[in-house]
């Protein structure tokens, strides 16, 4: 019986890192969107022609879409607001990122595999299940609700 008292003892104390958990998810994310959002930026006309080369639809469009999609999510995510909704579309861009770019190379990220967008989409879904944690915005909005 000691152990179970224990581990819910650890539980509890956990519980208090939590949010701090979730704003170090939150910045590493943010820097990770950071550097491909501004080269998409930089130079929009070969980020086309690299997602048509890619074979994604409507290549300007998507274009415009993922690259609009990261910069607000590096806002986004380092202010801790609408967190729950900037994750969806960027685990989206992670998945067509697996599937287009990566996926051939294998899992490691040495060969250019998928290791790091399947990483970003396991902590967006942290961050789409759990929210943005008690260091953000959301959670001034949404603090009595999670009493």
């Amino acid at each position: 019986m000691q152990l179970k008292e224990s581990y819910l003892e650890f539980t509890a104390l956990s519980n208090y890192f939590k949010g701090f958990s979730l704003l170090l998810i939150r910045i590493a994310l943010a820097y990770g969107f950071y550097g491909p959002a501004l080269m998409k930026w930089s130079n929009i006309e070969a980020t086309v022609d690299w997602f048509a080369s890619l074979g994604i639809p409507f290549p300007i469009f998507s274009t415009f879409l993922t690259a609009s999609f990261e910069v607000m999510a590096v806002v986004l995510l380092l202010l801790g607001f609408f967190t729950r909704f900037i994750a969806i579309p960027t685990m989206i861009i992670m998945l067509v990122a697996i599937f287009t770019v990566h996926i051939q190379n294998g899992f490691s990220v040495g060969n250019n595999g998928f290791e790091i967008p399947l990483y970003y989409f396991l902590f967006l879904s942290i961050l789409a299940t759990h929210g943005a944690g008690k260091f953000s915005i959301d959670y001034t909005f949404t603090k009595k609700e999670e009493r």
